[in-house]
Order: structure tokens, then sequence, then C-alpha cells
């Protein structure tokens, strides 16, 4: 099974701006540079995160800044942002109404996985851009 990619990239790409902030001009040019995306990917990310109040892009002067300290981001926050499917995981449409299985598989299984994403997200919850950031070493 894959997991949508957007999340790692969006914490990826807030990460760089916390990083490189005042040392280079965190452009989505850059910012792919370092994803190793098309900037379209990071353009399209960072209206995510914009409109989500996570960051401010200057297309003029050029660079994206956090609006909120790196203790203050959670990992929940970012997922919020940039994940657009409400189920984190999709139980098949149209399962055969004649099999037991296939006409309570929605009622078995989907308040179980409901609970999967609820414990996921307060997990979120309690990790910060901080402190992944911390997890970066400085000089390599």
């Amino acid at each position: 099974m894959q997991f949508s990619f957007r999340m790692p990239v969006a914490v990826h790409i807030m990460l760089c701006i916390a990083k490189f902030d005042g040392v280079f001009k965190t452009t989505s040019t850059f910012l792919a540079s370092s994803v190793n995306v098309n900037p379209v990917i990071i353009r399209k990310t960072l209206g995510q995160l914009k409109a989500a109040g996570l960051v401010e892009v200057a297309a003029v002067v050029g660079g994206a800044k956090l609006t909120k300290a790196p203790q203050d981001i959670t990992l929940q926050d970012v997922f919020q942002a940039v994940e657009e499917d409400e189920d984190l995981f999709h139980i098949q449409d149209n399962p055969n109404p004649q099999c037991p299985v296939g006409r309570n598989i929605h009622r078995v299984l989907g308040s179980r996985l409901s609970m999967v994403k609820s414990h996921m997200l307060d997990d979120f919850s309690r990790i910060t851009l901080a402190d992944l950031l911390e997890d970066i070493p400085d000089n390599e």
C-alpha cells in the first residue's frame, strides 16, 4: 500500500524554509532542487500551505517564509493543509451485497480505519517542525 507523497513533500519544503531562512531565498526552484521534484509541485504545495496559513510566499522578492515558529507547527497542521482526501483508507465502493463480508465490510472496517486515522493525527499533533529540525545535522 502506498500513501500520498504530499505530506512528506510539504514537510520537506517547510523544513527547508526554516533551515535556510536568512541564508538562501527559498524559491520554488530552490525548494524543488532539494525535494528533487518539478517546481510546479512545489508551487502547488506552497499554495496549499499558504491557504492553511502556514507559509507566506513573496513572489516578487522571491522566497517563502513560515508564518509561525517551527515549534508551533505540527505534522498534523501540515497533513491537514495538503491532504485532500478525507478518507485515509479507501474501502471498495461496490462490494458484493450477496456476500456476508461484502455487505458488512463498510460497517465492520470503516470505524476501525477511522480510529487508526484519529490515532495517527493525534501522534502527528505531538511532533513539531522544531523536533524534526533538531535531527538535521548543521554541518553535513
